[in-house]
């Protein structure tokens, strides 16, 4: 009688230790599967905000507006390979790009000036202005997708061999560079826009230039900027 209420007794206690092994190691699992649970949505919820911060939160960087707009950034400063043979002015107000610009850049490039000099001429767009890489001032400018602008020629045929951003050395480099070009201008209002994407934008000092050169335009070219910015 003894035996059998021992063995009884021995039963119920490994019957006791399993199920409590059991559960133990129920709530270990679960325990796991929520932690990676938690771990891939929160991974997941950081993904979907990168994504928004990308898509949705870059607002428009101007860098040209209006002559003295508070939302331009950068300083027409950088003048190729000297400025002597152009002639710049940001507050032109005829045929400008649109019923809101109030005023617009128009360039004049004077070739036989250019043939007794270096033969070619362009701007740069700089920050802080005259900054050839020699200074910190550049911008982050990452989750912006394209540059675009808008540009004329004054008779159309004009051609300005690279519209570029970025591209600054120096003790401060530009993170990056792009450009398109050759741009055959037209006597119309036309936007254009370099893609950035993929680019790397954390430090842009180089915001916006162009050049081109007396063999693509011998007797020189007038042509009009508008509406410069970041999207």
């Amino acid at each position: 009688m003894l035996h059998n209420i021992r063995g009884c007794i021995v039963a119920v206690a490994l019957v006791c230790l399993l199920g409590c092994e059991r559960s133990s190691s129920q709530e270990s699992q679960l325990a796991s599967q929520k932690e990676t649970t938690n771990r891939t949505t929160s991974q997941s919820v950081e993904l979907m905000i990168e994504g928004q911060v990308v898509q949705q939160s870059f607002s428009p960087f101007w860098i040209y507006k209006d002559k003295g707009s508070r939302e331009n950034h950068f300083v027409p400063s950088g003048f190729m390979p000297n400025g002597k043979c152009l002639t710049f002015n940001d507050a032109w107000k005829e045929g400008c790009q649109g019923e809101d610009s109030k005023m617009c850049i128009k360039i004049i490039y004077d070739a036989e000036c250019s043939r007794q000099d270096q033969k070619w001429a362009g701007i740069y767009w700089l920050s802080p202005a005259n900054n050839w890489g020699k200074q910190k001032g550049g911008f982050n400018l990452d989750g912006a997708q394209e540059l675009s602008f808008w540009a004329k020629g004054e008779k159309g045929g004009e051609r300005i061999e690279e519209f570029k951003v970025g591209g600054i050395s120096g003790d401060y480099p530009d993170t990056d560079m792009a450009m398109i070009g050759p741009v055959i201008l037209t006597n119309e209002w036309r936007e254009y826009t370099i893609d950035l994407r993929g680019k790397d934008l954390l430090y842009i000092s180089g915001g916006f230039s162009w050049a081109t050169n007396v063999d693509v335009n011998p007797d020189g070219c007038t042509f009009y900027l508008d509406n410069i910015r970041y999207k």
